[in-house]
Order: structure tokens, then C-alpha cells, then sequence
């Protein structure tokens, strides 16, 4: 009988589903309020009766809607696209989730919502909507232009700081802190936890989609791609991440595949099939009779997302050195939100630190702010043509003398260079020592498990301590070791970019080589007190630190060739995977790729 009802209530979400979906196709309407729109016609709360029996069903299949929506949303994200978008796309995006969180707690406060639903209701409004702004622009015409590509940046931004906030929100809904300490803490961990998965599952997972693609099967292709999306998933969420960071985090791995095209394929129906019940389960949610009780608040903040988001947006975009009118469309572009939206408030409602009432107002400012996007950006023009009509003659000259020093403030020449070198050597170190935090925060995971196994081998505690900590340090050398030859190099070039010969006369040679010496030396120091720091759980006494220190630096002094070539077969391994996406034809994503497809498939 179960069966029964949940082939009825699968039957009757998809029927309603399907037929607002050709309504707002006709319409010309994001079709995802039309989902949201049959959710309520289905729901509770529209009389005069209840057409779902079984609504916890629903809502599972509503949670794999998430990871398909994360996925997917993942699969858009490479590492080329985030280094292309540059300062402008992170300034963007900070500004505008720092003004939108401010935003949305002071308006919980001025109701008197409390401190939980202020954060969440900032969170919530402070992340744009991705599927809603590509199927704008895309109906608009507008996806090969300017301001849409600096709104893609952002959004690749906005996507990885919503995957950020909601494993930042769920720690702190458990914990209940708000501290420093806290958001520090998570954000690092979280970091750390991006670059081990993003490096080691480039190196993985790629050469495993390369080896299922010589079969020439969609069947194995697919089965391949859920399984290591679902398995990763379980990793995250017994890490205590949410299930949302590892779908998107997987999807960004396969993103950097040269297989993407036929990946979005095989997993474009199921998504779209699940990603439907997903919105469909939010709109089962929406009760009118909370929308009538808070009007107020809906119209209030439907009016901040919009003009809030003009400013951030807006604003970073000409401080980062673009036109009015390019800044405007960029403001007016972003001026909503949408998927992330929900995913937080339905985060808040399932650790039951949120109010109810916080789902309704998401999906009515949800389905206003969308309604009004593309009129938003039709408008960009003329209002931008009346501002510069109504603007001092003092206040245009004050623009252009900006517009001209931010050119002059950038390197030209050898200077250019010189920081591209810097900020490559200094990104690769970074790199290696992030992956050494990681190994040694895993030993600190895996410690208790350890120690057991060696116990139950006869040996004691401190003992198994001293082989974990042992094996941390053996697989964190041959990053220690990249790691001090980058800052090396670094060295070097400070040295030659920093000592001037007309400032430092015939002793410019002799500052050098100090300079050149002195990094180096420091940075030993510092990979010491890393690891003694990263050790901490897991430290050996003082006379066994001491012993297997003084072995290390030996072992590492004597095979350091044999770890330097180990580490740059993993480097090359992985500057090949991304060469070989970069080398295929063209990047053929919408939405957030500068050379479109126009036979992509549609998003909702």
C-alpha cells in the first residue's frame, strides 16, 4: 500500500509539475517558480483538500534534488573560470554578502525575530540566484556581453561562499557560538578541506572518467559519476559538512574532466527530475496565511534585496575600475535571490533554529525579486542615461581621474611579470603547505582508530602515536620540501625586484643574497613550528620527537631528490589534467563561460 501512495504522490507532483511548466514556458517566466507554484497548489494549505499522503517521501527525494542541483551547479565551476574573473567577481561577491548579511539581521532585529533568524535571513539574502540570472539572460540575448560575464564571476564567488555559510551556519546552529574563534575555525577547516578534495581529486577522478569513457557507454558513464558523487557525499557528511559541499565540490572536480559535455548529458534528465520535486517540495511549504501575517516584512525586504544589492554590486563593479553604465546592469543583474536561498532557510527549519515563518518569506521575495529581473536589467540603461544626465559635471571628472589612476597603478613591463612569477610560486606554496595541514589533521582524525589497532597488536598507546605521527610525517615531506623550494625561488626574486642598484649602490649584491638567504631560513623555522603545532594530538615524547626529528631531517636531507621528482610527477600529473580541459574545443557551460554554446540545454 506504501507503494501505492508514493507512485500517486511521485504521479500527482510530476502531472502539476509538468503543466506549470508549460504555462510559465508560455509565459516566458523562470520555471522555477512555476515548480514553487505547484507545490502550493499540491500543498496543505490550499483548500480543500491535501493531495499528498506521504509528505517525508517527498522530502527525501526533495534532499537529492539538492545534491543534483549542487552538482550541477558544481560541474560550472573550473579553475580556469575563477582565475579569468579576477578581483572584480571576489570584490563583487564579498561586498555583496557582507552588506546583505548586515541587511537581513538588522531587519530580524527591527521585528524582533531574534539572533538565529537574523543570521540565517542574512545568509539567505545575501547569495543571488545562478539558475535564475543564466535563464534570463540567456531569454535576453545578453549572455555574451560585459556585464554578463562579470555577473558569472560573481556568481562562481557567491556559489562558493553559500557553500561556505551553510557548513558555517550548520556549526554554529549546533554549537550555538557566533565567535571569532568559531568562524574562524570553520573557515579554515573548510579551506583546507577544498584544496586537499579539489588537488587530490583532480589527480583521481579525471583518469578514472578517461578510463570509463573507452567503454563508449552512457550506462557505465553514469553509474560512475553517482557513485562517486553519492560516495563523496558520505565522506562530507561524516566530516559533519553538509551534503550540499559535497556535491558541489564533487561537481567541481568532474568539471576540470574533458568528458563534461557527455557528464551533463547522462545526468541532465535525473536532475531536472529532481531538482522539480525539489522546488515543488519547497513550494508544499508556503503558507498564504503566513504570507498575509508578514506582509510587511516581505515588501520590506524585497525592497532591500533589490536596492541592497544595486549598491554592493553596483558599487564594486566601478570601484573595481568598470563604467557606470556596465555597473549598473551588473547591480540590477544580481538583484535577487533564489536556490541557495532555500537550501539555507530549509538548513535553519531542519536544526530547528530558524522560525517557520523564514521559508514563506524566502519563496514570496524569492518569486518577487525573479519576476522582476529581467525587467530590472531592461531598466539598467535608461536609469543609468538619467543618472549621468543628473550627475555633477565635478562628480564625472572625479570618475575619470579614478578610471585613469587605476590604469596607471597597474604593472606594466618587468613589474608584471615579476607579480605574475610572485603570485604563482607564492599560490603553489600555499598549496603544499595546505595539503601537509591536511595530512596531519587526518592523523589527528584517524589517531583514536589507530592506536586501537596497535593495542590490539601488543603495542602501547605512545607507540602507536609515534607511527602515526611518523607516517604524517613521511607523506607531508615531499610537500615540505616543494614547499621550501618555492619560497626559495621567491627569495630570489624579492631579492632582485625589492634591492635596487640605484638605492643601495655598490651594496645592492650583498643585501641580495641575504634577502635570498633569509626566506629560506625563515621558512624552515616556520615548517618546524607547523608541524610541532599540526602535531599536537598526536606529539611523541620529548626524546622521541627529538630522535625522529633529527632522522626526518637526515632521511629528508638524503632523498630529497627522490621526494622533489615524486612531488613534481603529482604536479605535472595534475597541470596535465587541467591542460587537457583546456586544451578541448572551447568551454561549452552557459552562463559562466565567455564563449557560449547556443546549443546548450536550457536550466530552470
Amino acid at each position: 500500500m506504501h507503494a501505492a501512495n508514493f507512485i500517486q504522490d511521485l504521479a500527482i507532483v510530476m502531472l502539476i509539475a509538468g503543466v506549470m511548466t508549460l504555462l510559465f514556458r508560455r509565459l516566458k517566466q523562470p520555471v522555477v517558480l512555476g515548480y514553487i507554484l505547484a507545490g502550493m497548489i499540491i500543498g496543505p494549505y490550499i483548500p480543500p483538500f491535501q493531495l499528498i499522503n506521504d509528505k517525508e517521501t517527498i522530502d527525501i527525494l526533495a534532499e537529492l534534488g539538492i545534491i543534483f542541483l549542487l552538482f550541477t551547479l558544481g560541474l560550472e565551476f573550473t579553475l580556469k573560470k575563477l582565475a579569468s574573473v579576477g578581483f572584480t567577481a571576489l570584490f563583487g561577491a564579498l561586498a555583496e554578502v557582507v552588506l546583505m548579511m548586515w541587511a537581513g539581521y538588522s531587519i530580524a532585529m527591527f521585528f524582533g525575530w531574534g539572533v538565529m533568524n537574523g543570521i540565517f535571513l542574512g545568509a539567505m539574502l545575501s547569495v543571488s540566484s545562478t539558475t535564475i540570472i543564466i535563464k534570463v539572460l540567456d531569454d535576453l540575448k545578453m549572455k555574451h556581453e560585459r556585464f554578463a560575464q562579470l555577473i558569472f564571476g560573481i556568481l562562481i564567488f557567491d556559489d562558493i561562499l553559500a557553500i561556505g555559510m551553510i557548513a558555517l551556519l550548520s556549526s554554529i546552529a549546533i554549537t550555538g557560538q557566533v565567535g571569532a574563534t568559531t568562524i574562524l575555525g570553520t573557515l579554515g577547516k573548510l579551506s583546507l578541506f577544498m584544496v586537499a578534495a579539489l588537488v587530490l581529486g583532480i589527480l583521481v577522478v579525471p583518469r578514472l572518467l578517461n578510463y570509463v569513457a573507452r567503454f563508449k557507454s552512457d550506462e557505465m558513464l553514469l553509474i560512475t559519476v553517482l557513485a562517486l558523487c553519492f560516495g563523496f557525499c558520505l565522506i562530507v557528511i561524516k566530516l559533519d559538512y553538509s551534503v550540499a559541499l559535497g556535491a558541489f565540490v564533487m561537481g567541481a572536480i568532474m568539471a576540470e574532466s574533458r568528458h563534461i559535455p557527455a557528464i551533463e548529458r547522462v545526468i541532465a534528465p535525473i536532475r531536472d527530475m529532481f531538482s522539480a520535486i525539489f522546488f515543488v517540495a519547497i513550494g508544499l511549504l508556503f503558507d498564504p496565511h503566513v504570507l498575509l501575517a508578514y506582509a510587511l516584512p516581505i515588501a520590506l525586504i524585497t525592497v532591500v534585496v533589490v536596492f541592497g544589492k544595486l549598491f554592493a554590486c553596483g558599487a564594486a563593479a566601478f570601484i573595481a575600475g568598470n563604467g557606470g553604465r556596465t555597473s549598473m546592469r551588473v547591480g540590477m543583474g544580481l538583484s535577487q535571490i533564489g536556490e541557495f536561498s532555500f537550501i539555507i532557510a530549509a538548513l535553519g527549519q531542519s536544526l530547528k533554529v530558524t522560525g517557520d515563518f523564514l521559508y514563506p518569506i524566502a519563496v514570496a521575495v524569492s518569486a518577487v525579486t525573479s519576476f522582476l529581473t529581467p525587467y530590472l536589467i531592461k531598466w539598467a540603461d535608461p536609469l543609468t542615461r538619467k543618472l549621468s544626465d543628473v550627475t555633477p559635471a565635478r562628480a564625472v571628472y572625479i570618475g575619470q581621474v579614478y578610471a585613469t589612476w587605476l590604469q596607471s597603478i597597474q604593472p606594466q613591463g618587468d613589474r608584471a611579470q615579476q607579480a605574475a612569477i610572485i603570485r604563482r610560486i607564492v599560490f603553489q606554496a600555499i598549496i603544499n603547505l595546505a595539503l601537509v595541514t591536511v595530512i596531519f589533521m587526518s592523523g589527528h582524525y584517524l589517531a583514536p582508530a589507530g592506536i586501537a589497532l596497535f593495542e590490539s597488536w601488543g603495542l602501547t598507546a605512545r607507540w602507536g602515536t609515534l607511527v602515526i605521527w611518523l607516517i604524517a610525517v613521511l607523506l607531508s615531506l615531499p610537500c615540505l620540501l616543494a614547499a621550501y623550494g618555492k619560497l626559495k625561488a621567491l627569495s630570489i626574486v624579492l631579492a632582485q625586484a625589492s634591492v635596487s642598484p640605484v638605492v643601495a649602490g655598490r651594496y645592492a649584491e650583498p643585501v641580495r643574497r641575504v634577502v635570498a638567504e633569509l626566506i629560506p631560513l625563515m621558512s624552515v623555522i616556520g615548517f618546524l613550528l607547523l608541524v610541532v603545532v599540526l602535531s599536537t594530538s598526536i606529539l611523541p615524547t620529548t626524546g622521541q620527537l627529538i630522535l625522529m626529528l633529527a632522522s626526518i631531517f637526515i632521511l629528508g636531507w638524503l632523498l630529497r631528490g627522490r621526494f622533489l621528482k615524486m612531488h613534481a610527477r603529482l604536479q605535472a600529473a595534475l597541470i596535465e589534467t587541467l591542460k587537457e580541459k583546456a586544451d578541448e574545443k572551447g568551454d561549452t557551460k552557459p552562463g559562466l563561460s565567455f564563449k557560449e554554446n547556443p546549443e546548450h540545454r536550457d536550466r530552470h
